[in-house]
């Protein structure tokens, strides 16, 4: 039998370096918060300079960076950066993503692909500079942040490519973490439900759409930010080492309808 390790221990990240994309408001900064609170050093990224800076000033462990994922030169820098600053990478969240049309007739083919590019061309990218980083073998943690619309239709809402983007950032999991698991890294998605966050801002402002949620939704309620907190730290740590390929889902019972 192996020896029992303290659960402190167990969820701790200390002396490990973390990315986070879409880090400048909603579930992105509280991951970048909650890496953070757990001891790892996070480079928190997103285009938004001025909001990272305010997280960064939370945290002593946060790092700001300045980065549009959508550009290829951008997410290098971001992996030299992190390279630069600690010498690894242990923890990716690929959580940046754009939304696009709701209606399938109203977006264009450019920009379907655009959607494409921000939320599942970036992340394989990342994943790769991830995995080719230099470091201590093994034990690298990648965790893409997919949703409910990658399992599910989004009807009555809608959005093409936001639901295939997000698809394809499951399938993307299973194919990477079936080629890099002899090497010791993990890939794993996270696909919450309706969390309320600057994307969803609007469906929980409108009172019929918030009790659509509620009533399609086995707890009755859309999610807090903290109710991702645990599943988060999960993947990342060395509570999850023998677990890769998976797609957790935390959405309050949707799914199981």
């Amino acid at each position: 039998m192996s020896t029992l390790r303290p659960a402190a221990e167990l969820f701790s990240l200390e002396g490990r370096t973390a990315i986070v994309t879409g880090a400048s408001a909603g579930l992105g900064a509280r991951f970048a918060a909650v890496l953070a609170q757990a001891g790892a050093t996070v480079f928190a990224a997103a285009r938004r300079i001025d909001r990272l800076k305010e997280l960064a000033d939370t945290d002593a462990r946060i790092h700001p960076v300045a980065c549009d994922v959508a550009a290829e030169a951008d997410r290098e820098r971001l992996a030299e950066t992190a390279l630069a600053a600690t010498g690894r990478i242990d923890i990716l969240v690929n959580n940046a993503a754009v939304s696009g049309e709701t209606r399938a007739e109203d977006e264009s083919p450019d920009a379907f692909a655009d959607v494409l590019g921000v939320n599942l061309t970036a992340p394989f990218h990342l994943s790769r500079l991830t995995a080719e980083a230099p470091g201590p073998p093994g034990g690298r943690s990648i965790i893409n942040v997919s949703s409910i619309l990658g399992l599910v239709s989004a009807s009555p809402l809608g959005g093409a490519s936001y639901s295939a983007s997000k698809a394809g950032l499951i399938g993307l999991t299973r194919e990477l973490a079936g080629q890099w698991g002899s090497g010791g890294t993990r890939v794993n998605a996270l696909a919450p439900g309706w969390f309320r966050t600057e994307m969803t801002a609007e469906l929980f402002a409108d009172e019929r759409s918030s009790r659509w949620v509620g009533r399609n939704t086995l707890l009755g309620r859309g999610g807090e930010g903290h109710e991702l907190d645990g599943a988060l730290l999960f993947l990342a740590s060395d509570a999850s080492t023998y677990c890769t390929g998976q797609v957790l889902t935390v959405d309050g019972g949707w799914t199981a309808r």
